[in-house]
């Protein structure tokens, strides 16, 4: 399943220009709920497929929704998601993105509030069953609604959170200013209907602004990328950050996590270098590892399984 991030922002700052740009849909539609997958750029992809001859290239994807309006109602459809790009307002006069960040924060704070108020009125009634897991976590609830009533975000609660919430203010934030201080986000998604080399073009070969936001979301999200590297399909994976060589086998195939035995592991320098796999065992290079084997950064898999 693909990681997932939020957009969101006041009106008229550009949300859906970014979603237009990120996921080079042609166009989200404005004042609607728009959902969409945005690539992650890159470059050792390329590399990779040249030494095994792949007939095609598939990037690593993060799955993007952008809602209309900041109502708690609306941020609630967030709640799932992994990350919130909050996009301001940096072209109009008399904007003031510094302001509306601190006013985006505080109606992300009060959609957490709406939501914690609503949970602890339903379980306060459940509870009159007499259920001891229940009471418990009405009590705790009713400290969570404390602690956000004195005005700070659920990131900074002290202790753990009940597992139902899916607070907002829990999520890592990226903010994106629109305007001359940040991105053009309507030039970015003019070119991103362009195909890549006229957008590289007008670039002068240099890069998206917008991997920048992708780079600053992969750590946000502590993110490491492996390969699987084949002649039909070369393509990229994204993984949190210390999951194993099972979990990778999972986010391919639940049946290849399912029937995992082994995978072979290489750097992808290492391969590129070799030139080709044979190469690669013949210098000692490619290694088996068992499923507790923590997928490092640009490593390259070659699962062995059995259904």
């Amino acid at each position: 399943m693909s990681l997932e991030v939020g957009i969101v922002g006041l009106p008229g700052s550009g949300k859906t220009t970014l979603f237009t740009a990120l996921t080079k849909t042609g166009g989200g539609e404005y004042g609607k709920t728009n959902v969409g997958m945005a690539t992650i750029a890159d470059p050792r992809l390329d590399d990779l497929a040249k030494i095994v001859g792949a007939k095609k290239i598939t990037t690593a994807t993060i799955r993007v929704q952008d809602v209309p309006g900041t109502g708690p109602a609306l941020l609630g459809n967030l709640r799932q998601v992994d990350a919130l790009l909050i996009v301001l307002d940096g072209f109009s006069p008399g904007s003031d993105p510094a302001r509306d960040l601190e006013n985006l924060k505080l109606e992300l704070l009060v959609a957490d509030r709406d939501h914690v108020a609503s949970r602890l009125e339903r379980v306060e009634k459940q509870a009159k069953s007499g259920d001891l897991k229940l009471r418990v976590e009405f009590e705790e609830l009713g400290r969570v609604l404390a602690f956000i009533d004195t005005g700070a975000p659920l990131s900074e609660y002290p202790d753990e959170l009940p597992s139902e919430l899916d607070p907002l203010t829990t999520k890592p934030l990226i903010s994106v200013e629109n305007g001359p201080g940040g991105i053009d986000l309507a030039l970015e998604a003019e070119l991103a209907e362009l195909p890549d080399e006229e957008a590289a073009a007008f670039r002068d070969g240099g890069t998206s602004a917008l991997e920048e936001v992708v780079r600053r979301l992969r750590d946000a999200l502590d993110l490491v990328t492996f390969f699987t590297a084949g002649e039909k399909d070369t393509r990229a994976w994204t993984l949190r950050n210390g999951e194993s060589a099972v979990d990778a086998a999972g986010s391919i195939h639940s049946d290849i996590a399912r029937g995992f035995i082994r995978c072979e592991v290489i750097n992808w320098k290492d391969l590129v270098d070799a030139g080709s796999h044979a190469e690669a065992a013949k210098r000692a290079q490619q290694r088996l590892e068992g499923k507790t084997y923590v997928i490092r950064d640009g490593d390259v898999l070659n699962i062995r399984f059995n259904v």
